[in-house]
């Protein structure tokens, strides 16, 4: 059972290969285990949304491959079969419990726009008031290579991120992060707890022991990045041992907690938005004032801080900036465009047209999200 807690929002992973069985099919006996967990723990008062894997591995046999198809349109067509046998054992399992399961299909250039990305974040918000447990899945029948998420650790994390979750929970064929790969080195050691992601923890992180799934713990390590960056605490398990849902909303499983520093301050959607979501249209070069302003005064990145401009963007366009030295310092929402930035740094003072002049800083405070020990870099 679950122990009487504050009421959480929970965001849910379940990999392909914790949903299927050994031939491919959907393993009805795994999802019914793991959707009366999430039962328990909706019964308790909390709030679940699920990212949901299995689509590809659910749907290739019923097209009569023997095995899981490589050729992207194959996937595609498994996916749209295994896609509609998902939902229709999750509908069914959740009804039993008295719960509607709703299904929401994403890609990447969903969260690139940022109201798409709000838009996401409303529906979301609406179906838990209702007490609806939203299926998120990344939407694998017409998503190209360019537009993926990779894996759905990362779109899980970035689901999290989206919906300010209090915890993330991905169900894995591992009980969690060991010091070395454990199925090499007997005296490897879990890892308990962890507060920062550093390398030797990325050196340990080893490959998926499945081949139905695309995430292996590698994948599962950025992911965490992603939800440390916003304050949430991520729990990585074995999805085959029991209760390990429930357990690890009371946190007493058996796997690997990455718990936030009590002193980090998360980032806000908006920010969470920038960071991981938006990609970047161009460059803008700042001089040592300009970066400590930014970074340690907590003040706006004004023009005058500019001394260089690279590519093309507008205003309203994320850029990254960059040290003269060549360093990240963060990435933000530009308010200018490219061109502007270049005549300001052309012309005198007294000779800026009004209408350029009068926009003020070029990144406000409230745009900008430090780089790079919060943003891991893009694919």
């Amino acid at each position: 059972m679950i122990e009487s807690q504050q009421k959480k929002r929970i965001v849910v992973k379940i990999g392909s290969s914790s949903l299927t069985s050994r031939n491919g099919e959907v393993s009805i006996q795994k999802l019914v285990r793991l959707v009366d967990e999430i039962a328990l723990i909706k019964d308790a008062g909390h709030e679940l949304i699920l990212v949901s894997s299995g689509a590809v591995a659910a749907g290739y046999r019923k097209l009569g491959f023997i095995d899981r198809p490589s050729v992207l349109a194959e996937k595609q067509a498994a996916a749209s079969i295994g896609q509609c046998l998902l939902m229709e054992a999750y509908s069914e399992r959740f009804g039993s419990h008295g719960y509607i399961a709703s299904q929401i299909l994403i890609t990447r250039s969903d969260f690139l726009d940022e109201k798409r990305y709000m838009n996401a974040r409303n529906t979301i918000q609406v179906l838990l008031e209702r007490g609806v447990v939203p299926i998120v899945n990344e939407n694998d029948t017409i998503t190209i290579k360019q537009l993926k998420f990779g894996d759905n650790d990362t779109l899980s994390a970035k689901v999290a991120g989206l919906v300010e979750a209090d915890q993330l929970i991905i169900l894995s064929d591992i009980d969690g992060l060991y010091d070395d790969n454990p199925s090499t080195n007997p005296d490897a050691k879990l890892l308990e707890v962890v507060h920062e992601i550093t390398a030797d923890i990325e050196a340990a992180a080893g490959g998926s022991a499945s081949d139905v799934g695309t995430g292996g713990m590698s994948s599962k390590i950025e992911a965490v990045k992603i939800s440390l960056a916003a304050g949430i605490e991520t729990f990585i398990g074995d999805a085959n041992k029991p209760n390990i849902l429930v357990d690890a909303v009371n946190h007493t499983a058996k796997g690997t907690y990455f718990k936030p520093n009590a002193e980090q301050e998360g980032l806000d959607v908006h920010q969470h938005w920038i960071a991981f979501n938006s990609g970047t249209k161009g460059e803008v070069i700042i001089d040592d004032g300009a970066r400590v302003a930014i970074t340690e005064e907590q003040s706006h990145l004004l023009p005058q801080g500019v001394r260089e401009v690279k590519g093309t963007f507008d205003c309203g366009d994320v850029v990254v900036i960059r040290h003269l030295n060549g360093d990240e310092v963060g990435r933000g929402v530009i308010n200018y465009s490219a061109d502007q930035l270049r005549e300001i740094k052309r012309l005198k003072l007294r000779e800026i047209p009004d209408h350029i002049r009068v926009i003020g800083e070029a990144i406000s405070q409230d745009d900008f999200v430090c780089y790079p020990t919060i943003v891991p870099p893009e694919s």
